[in-house]
């Protein structure tokens, strides 16, 4: 029997800062996608410098890796000025692509940074085989796919063009298409679409049954609702459909979060990573681990579904009615070496955590294993029973040996 041969997709993680970049790829990542100071729409992230960008690189480059700047802001007049430099910044500093959505930075940096590699931002909305052809006949490389594409769609899209898709897996979803969304203006005068979205719709809200009337009732205050009113999706995860985007043919994988935690990147970096290699390897006898599952549910902040790749989000893949109970663990830890001959490992606190906790090591290539706090001591050698300071250095002995870049979790009381 002969073996198919399948194209491996990239699996690209969120970095908002260089230690996250470090994290995503050291856990598994083999692409990168991070800010700058400007043209970006994650103000609040931790955007990088042009300094930070060229450690960047060249740490990827160590690992095979790719760094890609997320440029996506809508431009309004003025916002395009300093554009062409700032391209070309990024080009001769080795970043290997920017994720655009205006046309008009399109433009710039085609023009004006020839060599860089463009790739259409998700914001785009691109949905048809027909606007990936537009984009690739401009000369760009790449589309993200928007996020109400399905699955059906997608398959379609990549038997009409052979430009590359990149296509979303994981990670908070937007209740406006593909992100064009201006409550957040209105509500809190933050332009969501220029990097200052204050996610409105995932606050709560009072329901009122006449809005207009002198006097009128709140059904969340009287019991007739049971929850206040919510615009909130759940959170996409595709673990359990990875054969699908591998066989029609998506060229990246990409995990949504560049706000989120080392924690998070790290988790999510590691379990897609091993579900494209073991589906790569070999597809005829794949299985989804429950282990992957178990180990996404560990960093998932809402319920998880499979947003719009197989079917319409009912009320449902909304945060509406009972919420499931989500298992939340605490990232406490991340190990900065160890000692085989007396299996001491030296460890920088993360989060509060005591003797007696029942705590998670985990490492790159599922190298996972718990174990009981027995003892202690700080940098000074004193044996100490709690390790409440943030960033403080303590030794403990482990179980199993760890390596340095190793993370330590427990699940929260």
């Amino acid at each position: 029997m002969t073996k198919r041969t399948l194209k491996r997709p990239e699996v690209l993680a969120p970095a908002g800062t260089l230690e996250k970049l470090k994290t995503a790829i050291h856990y598994g990542a083999d692409a990168v996608y991070i800010g700058g100071d400007a043209y970006g729409l994650r103000s609040r992230a931790g955007n990088f410098s042009f300094e930070e960008m060229e450690e960047g690189v060249q740490f990827a480059k160590k690992y095979g890796a790719k760094v890609y700047v997320a440029a996506n802001m809508v431009t309004h007049e003025g916002n395009e000025e300093g554009a062409g430099e700032f391209f070309k910044k990024l080009r001769d500093i080795g970043i290997s692509a920017v994720i655009i959505s205006d046309p008009a930075l399109i433009e710039i940096c085609a023009s004006e940074a020839p060599g860089l590699e463009i790739h259409l931002s998700t914001q785009a909305s691109a949905t048809n085989a027909e606007t990936l052809n537009f984009w690739k006949n401009e000369g760009l490389e790449r589309v993200v796919l928007a996020r109400e594409v399905s699955m059906e769609e997608l398959a379609e899209i990549r038997r009409n063009t052979d430009v590359q898709i990149e296509a979303f897996i994981h990670g908070a979803m937007c209740i406006s298409y593909s992100g064009r969304c201006t409550l957040s203006n209105h509500m809190s005068m933050r332009d969501a679409n220029r990097g200052g979205c204050s996610q409105s719709c995932r606050w709560k809200y009072e329901l009122f049954d006449m809005p207009f009337a002198q006097e009128h009732r709140s059904l969340t205050e009287n019991g007739d609702v049971t929850e206040e009113f919510s615009m909130s999706a759940v959170d996409m995860s595709m673990i359990e459909h990875i054969p699908d985007l591998i066989e029609n043919g998506v060229d990246s994988l990409k995990i949504e979060g560049r706000m989120k935690s080392i924690h998070y990147v790290s988790t999510v970096s590691n379990v897609y990573k091993a579900a494209v290699d073991s589906y790569i390897s070999d597809p005829d006898n794949y299985v989804c681990k429950q282990e992957w599952i178990d180990e996404l549910w560990k960093v998932a902040q809402r319920e998880l579904a499979s947003g719009f790749y197989y079917q319409v989000p009912t009320e449902n893949e909304q945060l509406f009615g009972p919420r499931r109970k989500i298992p939340v663990y605490k990232f406490i830890g991340e190990v900065l070496s160890y000692d085989e001959t007396s299996k001491i490992a030296t460890i920088r606190q993360r989060n509060h955590f005591r003797v007696g906790d029942e705590i998670e090591f985990y490492g790159p290539n599922f190298h996972h294993f718990e174990q009981t706090i027995t003892e202690m001591k700080n940098d000074e050698g004193e044996s100490i029973d709690r390790a409440p300071n943030p960033m403080m250095i303590i030794t403990m002995p482990v179980a199993q040996p760890v390596k340095p870049g190793d993370m330590i979790r427990k699940k929260k009381d």
